[in-house]
């Protein structure tokens, strides 16, 4: 098997690497495809390889698959990476895969990782390799292939979506490294249970970066006698810098912005205050937040309660002023406000459907009695004539007048819920609507 970007200037192996299962049942995690019933298990008996995606955040065992499916198979592995390389690795690896497959008559897996790093012209150089079988395409991504990956590349290659490691998959990790691991299983280790769930805890998930902690762990562990005591000191100094997990520029980002959107239009101010919270933590920009919080006030809550659009944007406001150590608590007092108003969409609805008409719509004219008639000629003109000042008029309303242009005049954009404020501007807009129909004045006829 070959690495195109193998580090062999050391003998040094970190303990993830070490730690790789060599077969399939030392594989943790993804029990939805490796279980009894899942998609991959199923490929694997029935001896399907097949081109593939593996899409999932970091450390959660792409790389680790793609090399345990070249040795069930008995297959030649090349692995490159598309942060580090282009066309020209592109070009060695087909050449490795056709060398391999005339010379001993072996199939070839290529692996990819990161390959959404790669731009069209370069995934698309893999696609008749991928159909003349001179390679199974095995492809790793932390990003939405949705929108990183080329449709035919996509067409060629079935995705299946990894996930983060339950906190029992990283214990058993953990275990199986302090028991069967060359280096650490040299030691007296110890290793409180207690101490391995916050070590496990503050991985999120990533069983690299548990491994790489509980490496560190064991190099700062305090020496008694012949014994490696890890205490929470020494737990507090590994994981210090790494306490939340939060990706700015990929998926993980988008879900959990989209975890607080949908916390606050559920009502729940105890689930937004945790997502903002793990935001936050993580290294979100609060002002990002605040933005998002002014977007929410409009989209979700509307005329319901527009006190919630002005106290985002004081929230906002005092961000500015306060700074983040203290402005943080003023974003907590929004986010929890919107959390518990009342809800409707009904302008972001309204929004919507006029932004639709509009641009599907003719140009039409602006009526001649709503157009300004500063000058004598535009008077003469007829501009301005015929409309109604709605102060002069009963209620300061104009019954039977309309103010949209001739053909269009029963548009109805908006349509407010019975919740909170919008309850009453229902029960005007009624009324309104009952003094246009009962008035004998009518602006079109029909």
């Amino acid at each position: 098997m070959n690495d195109l970007f193998a580090n062999t200037s050391s003998s040094y192996r970190p303990l993830a690497e070490r730690m790789r299962p060599q077969r399939i049942e030392e594989y943790v995690g993804q029990t939805h495809l490796l279980g009894p019933d899942g998609a991959l298990r199923v490929a694997i008996e029935q001896n399907a390889l097949h081109s593939m995606i593996l899409w999932g955040p970091p450390g959660v065992g792409k790389t680790s698959f793609a090399r345990l499916l070249a040795n069930h198979f008995d297959i030649n592995f090349v692995s490159i990476s598309a942060v580090l390389g282009g066309v020209k690795e592109i070009r060695a690896a087909v050449e490795q895969a056709k060398n391999a497959q005339l010379s001993t008559g072996r199939q070839t897996l290529l692996f990819v990782d990161e390959v959404h790093r790669f731009n069209k012209a370069q995934q698309d150089a893999f696609l008749p390799y991928i159909e003349d079988g001179t390679f199974v395409f095995v492809g790793a991504t932390t990003e939405n292939p949705s929108f990183e990956l080329n449709n035919a590349l996509l067409s060629r290659a079935r995705v299946y979506v990894l996930h983060l490691l339950a906190e029992d998959d990283l214990t058993s990790l953990i275990h199986r490294a302090l028991e069967h691991d060359d280096v650490l299983s040299s030691y007296e280790l110890v290793f409180p249970d207690e101490l391995r769930r916050v070590l496990v805890n503050a991985a999120h998930g990533d069983a690299r970066k548990v491994f790489n902690f509980l490496e560190l762990a064991v190099d700062l562990a305090k020496r008694e006698g012949q014994q490696r005591v890890i205490n929470a000191q020494t737990l507090e100094s590994v994981v210090q810098s790494s306490l939340k997990r939060f990706d700015k520029g990929g998926d993980l980002f988008y879900e959990q912005i989209s975890a607080l959107h949908k916390s606050v239009r559920g009502s729940d101010p105890h689930a937004s205050l945790y997502w903002m919270q793990r935001m936050l933590e993580g290294g979100c920009d609060p002002f990002y937040v605040a933005r998002r919080l002014v977007r929410m006030a409009s989209e979700d809550i509307g005329n319901a309660d527009p006190r919630a659009l002005t106290l985002a944007l004081n929230a906002w406001d005092a961000l500015d002023r306060l700074g983040q150590a203290e402005g943080e608590l003023c974003l907590v007092h929004a986010v929890t406000y919107l959390a518990v108003a009342p809800k409707s969409n009904a302008v972001y609805a309204a929004y919507k459907s006029a932004k639709s008409f509009v641009a599907s719509d003719i140009h039409r004219d602006v009526p001649m009695h709503l157009r300004n008639a500063p000058t004598s000629l535009m008077q003469e003109q007829g501009m301005g004539e015929e409309y109604r000042y709605a102060h002069d008029e009963a209620q300061a309303f104009a019954a039977g007048e309309s103010y949209l242009p001739e053909g269009i005049h029963d548009l109805a954009f908006y349509e407010p819920t019975e919740r909170g404020l919008e309850g009453k501007i229902s029960e005007r807009m009624r009324y309104f609507e009952k003094l246009n129909a009962d008035s004998p004045i009518k602006r079109y006829k029909g």
